[in-house]
């Protein structure tokens, strides 16, 4: 049957239009992730509202959009081999021996080895995408009012722990799209909540609008920031861009054991890639390090950080797709696209209910895989240069972009205004260290969390026991409390070794 699926998702993904359109969205995630500061949220966010304009059936945007995350997961590591800047969060532990493979000169293999990392992780992650994809979204089909509240208490636990040490910031930016998703009509009793007179607001928050504002402009005030304080990197040049069998093979353990750990990390929604590169690195060097070479220019350093991210990006499409539970920004701006084209991953099951998008959706990512490894040998070096943009044109550039992607959604001068307010909302959380992604989680999931809560309360009649009733209510609440504890749960685990290879990096540098 999966076959049969399968060869339905290629035939339509191999139509002369699509094949192009994840060529593009390959080479524009590419040259998203290599750009500092401007990641796949940015990218994914921006290159929505566009592809409304263009009129692209659902299955085209879709694979368009999953191509740029994919070629930015891959993009990311550069920036961190040759300039020790991780153009993602993700691509953090690259930095570790990327960095210093480039100031030996060796800086085409790091790039060479992450490309081939993230093809062969890439394409294990679809595998497991199809493995266990439709055996838990048959599951998600029993799910009532109670437990679907609770998932999404779930996903809230999850996203908090992007603050890291600090839940308590990454639940107050959760609050905050929770009270930013109530503006609009009440769906139960019809009156306009937070309009402010406003027609437009009955809508509610378009989430594009936020997400831009939140990601993009602050962004562009962030770079405005360091420009003025004079803060420049120095360019690194790549000389060779492959790697010998010999080297490969060498790195070839390393590959698989990250693309395993980073795929099963994925599943894990709020972990993500940042985590899985960490402990996939953690896990080679206690393997691998015989002669203490990790950290000092050591390819396997590459090989398993960069396999993991890109298998984790493939591991979180799994709960996103079947629980509805995005496991990053990212993947929180793929679920609102999403439930904009009207599925709703988490309520049904939507391998059965859509599977002519869902499977011409994993189609993609195979051909997306063998055209970012095909892509991004030859244009590496093209890649290095953009690098060079001064950032008084890249930052302008930024901004026009955005904003006629903006207007072009509603053509509405207030969603104009909305995207800007958010963008200083954004620079000034980005001061205090609050993390952006649980704001638009809690945008995207507010409503569910709240209509699910209600529908529960009224079927009950307004007993709270409801929410505790069943063996899998328990599971899903205290895996909610262990979840928001995970990160440092794994901070402690790991936290020693890491600080030890990042105070060695710095003392090199």
């Amino acid at each position: 049957m999966l076959a049969f699926n399968l060869l339905d998702g290629f035939s339509a993904a191999l139509t002369p239009e699509n094949i192009a359109l994840a060529l593009l969205g390959c080479l524009l995630g590419t040259l998203i992730g290599v750009l500092p500061g401007i990641g796949p949220i940015t990218g994914v966010a921006i290159l929505f509202p566009i592809t409304l304009s263009l009129g692209l059936e659902d299955a085209s945007t879709l694979i368009l959009l999953a191509s740029v995350y994919y070629g930015s997961q891959y993009g990311g590591s550069t920036t961190s081999i040759l300039l020790n800047v991780p153009g993602e969060a993700s691509s953090v532990v690259t930095t570790l021996d990327g960095y210093q493979m480039a100031r030996q000169g060796r800086a085409g293999q790091a790039l060479a080895i992450a490309a081939i990392g993230s093809f062969v992780a890439g394409t294990g992650s679809v595998i497991g995408l199809m493995a266990f994809g439709p055996p838990l979204s048959e599951v998600t089909t029993r799910f009532q009012s109670p437990e679907k509240f609770l998932v999404v208490v779930l996903a809230f636990a999850t996203v908090s722990s992007l603050a890291g040490s600090n839940i308590f910031k990454g639940l107050l930016a959760v609050v905050f799209g929770v009270m930013l998703s109530t503006v609009g009509i009440d769906l139960q009793t019809g009156v306009p909540r937070y309009t402010f007179g406003e027609l437009k607001l009955q809508e509610g928050m378009d989430f594009v609008v936020i997400a831009i504002g939140l990601f993009a402009v602050s962004e562009v005030l962030t770079l405005l920031e360091d420009t003025v304080r004079g803060e420049k990197v120095v360019f690194q040049k790549a000389e060779r861009i492959w790697v010998t069998f010999r080297e490969f093979l060498f790195s070839l353990g390393a590959i698989i054991r990250g693309s395993v750990i980073g795929f099963f990390v994925g599943l894990l929604p709020g972990t993500g890639a940042s985590v899985a590169g960490f402990m996939s690195y953690g896990l080679e060097k206690r393997i691998s390090d015989v002669d203490e070479t990790f950290g000092k220019g050591d390819i396997r350093g590459v090989a398993a950080p960069e396999s993991a991210n890109n298998a984790a990006a493939g591991g979180s499409l799994v709960p996103l797709l079947t629980l509805g539970i995005p496991g990053s920004g990212t993947t929180a701006v793929l679920l609102g696209i999403l439930i904009s084209m009207g599925i709703r991953p988490g309520s049904g099951n939507v391998f059965s209910e859509t599977p002519e998008l869902i499977w011409t959706l994993i189609a993609s990512m195979y051909i997306g895989n063998l055209m970012l490894l095909l892509l991004n040998f030859p244009l590496v070096k093209v890649f290095v240069k953009i690098l060079e943009i001064p950032p008084w044109f890249l930052m302008p550039m930024i901004l026009v972009i955005s904003y006629i992607g903006v207007y072009s959604v509603n053509n509405s001068g207030l969603d104009i205004t909305i995207m800007t307010l958010f963008g200083l909302i954004g620079f000034l959380l980005r001061k205090l260290d609050v993390p952006l992604a649980p704001i638009l989680m809690g945008l995207i999931l507010g409503d569910d969390l709240e209509q699910n809560f209600r529908r529960s309360l009224v079927a009950s009649q307004g007993s709270y026991s409801t929410f505790f009733d069943g063996i899998l209510n328990v599971a899903l609440i205290l895996l909610s409390i262990v979840v928001l504890f995970l990160p440092q749960i794994l901070s402690r685990a790991r936290g020693a070794n890491v600080k030890d290879e990042f105070a060695d990096a710095g003392a090199e540098v």
